[in-house]
C-alpha cells in the first residue's frame, strides 16, 4: 500500500519539474538565442512479484512460489538538456544585431552528437563564456558587448572595440572598419555545457572550446541586422505542460485514492479488530 504512494507522489513530483521546466521554455520564447531544455523522464528498477504459498504432497506442507508480475516503483526526472537546434532569424535594421546561422558542423563519431556553434564573451571576472545571442550593444568605451554586459571577443580573445554602431561586418564576422573577427566557438558536444542563466553557457573544460572561424570541418554565416530567435514551438510547448498537467492530475487522483483506503483501513478495520 505505501510503495503506491510514494509510486504517485513521484509521478506527481516529475510532472511538477517538467511543467517548470516548460513554464521557463515558454517564458522566454522571445529571447534572442534562447535554447529550449528538454526533460528526461526515467523509471525506477521494476520489481518481479511473486505470491507464496504452500502445497500439499503427501501429508508434507510443500513451498511454492507462483510469479505475478513486474511492478513499476517511481518515475524521475533523470536530466534536463538544451535544444540546440537552429532558431529562425528575425530581421531588425539594427547594426549591432548579429545572427550566427550555422552550416555544416561536423558530427562525434563516437557519441553521435553534433556539434554547436556559438559567440565567445568575457564577463566581468575575465571567465569566458558562451552564448547563441546576437543581440550586442556598446558600452561606454566603445566595447562590444552582449545585452547582459559581457565583452564579445574577437578571434585573439581581446574586446571588441568600434567606433559608434555605423559599422559593416561581412559574412565571416570581420568588422571592415576595425579590421577585427568575431569569434565563433566550435563545441563539439555541447550536452556537456551548462546553462548560467541569460543566455550564456559554461564549458566545464575550456580546452573544448575549439575555434570555427578557419576550420574547413565547419561552416557558417554572420548576418547583420539579424537576430536568431528562440527555438522554442510554443504551440508544441503549451500541448507538452497541458500533457503535463493531466498526469500530474491523473497521480493526484491516485494518491487520493490510495489515502482514503488507509483511512477507511484504520478507521473501520482496525474497530472491528
Amino acid at each position: 500500500m505505501f510503495r503506491g504512494f510514494y509510486t504517485a507522489a513521484s509521478g506527481m513530483i516529475s510532472q511538477q519539474r517538467r511543467q517548470d521546466l516548460l513554464t521557463n521554455n515558454l517564458a522566454n520564447a522571445n529571447t534572442p538565442g534562447f535554447k529550449a531544455d528538454q526533460a528526461s523522464l526515467r523509471a525506477f528498477p521494476q520489481m518481479l512479484l511473486s505470491r507464496l504459498g504452500e502445497t500439499n504432497v503427501g501429508g508434507k506442507a510443500i513451498p511454492t512460489s507462483k510469479q505475478v508480475g513486474p511492478l513499476a516503483t517511481a518515475v524521475y526526472m533523470q536530466e534536463t538538456m538544451p535544444n540546440f537546434r537552429q532558431g529562425d532569424l528575425q530581421e531588425t535594421g539594427n547594426n549591432l544585431d548579429v545572427a550566427l546561422l550555422q552550416g555544416v558542423v561536423p558530427i562525434n563519431e563516437e557519441t553521435g552528437v553534433q556539434g554547436a556553434l556559438f559567440f565567445t564573451v568575457q564577463n566581468e571576472e575575465g571567465a569566458t563564456r558562451l552564448t547563441r545571442n546576437g543581440n550586442f550593444s556598446l558600452d561606454a568605451n566603445g566595447n562590444l558587448v552582449t545585452s547582459t554586459g559581457d565583452f564579445v571577443l574577437d578571434t585573439d580573445g581581446n574586446r571588441i572595440q568600434v567606433d559608434g554602431s555605423d559599422f559593416t561586418m561581412d559574412s565571416n564576422g570581420r568588422i571592415i572598419e576595425a579590421g577585427e573577427q568575431v569569434n565563433v566557438a566550435l563545441i563539439e558536444n555541447p550536452n556537456l555545457l551548462e546553462k548560467e542563466g541569460n543566455g550564456l553557457f559554461v564549458a566545464g573544460n575550456e580546452d573544448a572550446i575549439i575555434p570555427a572561424v578557419g576550420n574547413p570541418q565547419v561552416s557558417y554565416q554572420l548576418k547583420q541586422g539579424f537576430v536568431e530567435r528562440s527555438n522554442v514551438d510554443v504551440e508544441q510547448t503549451m500541448v507538452e505542460m497541458m500533457s503535463a498537467y493531466r498526469t500530474f492530475e491523473a497521480n493526484q487522483k491516485v494518491l487520493q485514492a490510495y489515502d482514503r483506503t488507509m483511512e477507511k483501513a484504520s478507521n473501520e478495520i482496525g474497530r472491528l479488530g
